[in-house]
């Protein structure tokens, strides 16, 4: 039987599908591995959402070609680069067998079949507009931690940001049927998963294209009366498409945690509008202000790109003073990359890089002081834990509240001589800390 290892890179939406790949080879029967040296056959789950993921992506297929002097037979490039650039891919490391597209990913186990049975390059790829995949038969494989996974919900973006590429390898918006999503969920809850994060390109539109409306208001109801499901969260929620309904069930469902990841990418209307984003200033404003009346311990997360075309100091001046006005509790930054076929890429005003990198120094330094204050406003509260592990060296557990999202956002350091179990929900008095994380007493 074949040894198969397959490497999923770029976001937490690769992660997911990458778990629906592993699902389908091993129920095919092909053997997983997970060292590359023990692999008969070997998957790239590619990224291409910015240069540095599609050189990290182009740098692991060149790494595993290698790999093909000595056990490895075949080699196969799959998702966002093999859409993005396969011919490019297929000039320059012709040691990859197959390529398989973003809408084609379920086809994984018959293009590993094809290159066994005859021996020579597959293609897989579908229309990028094509329906929805159905996966209400697939089991996942999880790789990360048991007790927490990434839910995908919808594909693709109907946007057009003039810096993002997305649209031209990943199509329009596709939701996930609502039957689809909550089997799977069920699948996951049945197999200890308690916090679900729900992900998408743009989560705030799901239902919009195959019912008409908005639900994702309806799909996190219906995911909360999922037995052993506690925690629900939400990412990639764009500012413009959050809706009312949205906000009350936030706010009054218990498995919803007050948390949003809202990227607004800048705060300044000339930025924004060159960056053909749909919201203004006061736009951002208004729904970050809505969001904190309704629910007062609302925690946002938000990303900015700096160094757009033609952001002047006088635009980085206002942006760093709306921040300091919004004070949100996360925030991420990202300097402007110009990515091919993208409009933004051939704007005449670009900023150089040691002006990016100045810029988002002095955005990260900003951030810091907020978080800080923030943070410190926690010391002396009682809170819900999740348990990620147990540090031996400072022997302290480590977990995270519904503040923060894994692996991007803080930490919380327990002191306790209490054995803890990674997943498990303890109860939590702050009593300090720091920039970016908190520390506190079992209760």
């Amino acid at each position: 039987m074949y040894n198969v290892c397959l490497v999923s890179l770029g976001c937490d939406k690769n992660t997911a599908d990458s778990e629906r790949m592993l699902g389908l080879i091993d129920n095919a029967g092909y053997n997983l591995v997970y060292d590359i040296e023990d692999a008969d056959i070997a998957i790239v789950n590619t990224c291409a959402f910015i240069q540095s993921a599609t050189e990290e992506s182009i740098a692991k297929l060149f790494e595993l070609a290698q790999y093909k002097e000595t056990r490895l037979k075949y080699l196969i490039c799959t998702g966002c680069m093999a859409q993005r650039y396969k011919d490019e891919i297929e000039a320059d490391i012709p040691e990859v067998d197959a390529f398989v597209g973003t809408m084609s990913l379920d086809s994984i186990v018959e293009v590993i079949d094809s290159l066994i049975k005859n021996d020579k390059k597959v293609m897989s790829f579908k229309e990028l507009d094509s329906p929805y995949p159905d996966r209400t038969k697939i089991t996942r494989i999880t790789t990360e931690r048991p007790y927490m996974e990434y839910l995908k919900i919808a594909d693709g973006c109907d946007k057009r940001c003039t810096y993002c590429a997305i649209p031209y390898f990943k199509g329009r918006y596709k939701s996930v049927p609502m039957e689809a999503v909550l089997e799977e969920a069920k699948v996951l809850a049945d197999s200890g998963v308690k916090e679900l994060i729900l992900v998408a390109q743009e989560t705030t539109c799901y239902g919009l294209d195959i019912y008409g409306e908005k639900r994702l208001h309806i799909l996190l109801k219906e995911l909360s009366k999922i037995d052993g499901i506690e925690w629900i969260r939400l990412l990639y929620a764009y500012p413009e498409e959050i809706y009312d309904d949205l906000i009350e069930e936030i706010a009054t469902n218990p498995k919803v945690l007050h948390y949003i990841d809202m990227p607004i990418q800048h705060t300044e209307d000339k930025i924004l509008r060159k960056m053909g984003r749909r919201i203004d200033k006061k736009g951002i404003r208004r729904v970050v202000n809505k969001l904190r009346k309704r629910i007062p311990d609302m925690v946002i997360r938000t990303t900015i790109i700096t160094g757009f075309p033609g952001e002047s100091d006088e635009d980085m001046e206002g942006l760093i003073q709306e921040l300091l006005d919004l004070r949100f509790d996360h925030l991420g930054c990202f300097s402007y990359s110009p990515e091919e076929g993208t409009p933004a890429a051939l704007f005449d005003d670009q900023v150089d890089d040691q002006t990016k990198e100045q810029r988002l120094e002095d955005i990260m330094l900003t951030q810091q002081d907020i978080s800080a204050e923030l943070l410190a406003n926690r010391i002396g509260q009682e809170m819900d834990v999740i348990i990620e592990g147990y540090l031996p060296d400072d022997d302290v557990y480590v977990g995270r509240t519904y503040m923060d999202a894994p692996d991007i956002d803080g930490l919380v350091f327990i002191d306790t001589d209490r054995e803890l179990i990674s997943g498990q929900i303890v109860r939590v008095k702050i009593s300090d800390s720091d920039v970016y994380d908190l520390e506190g007493n079992l209760l």
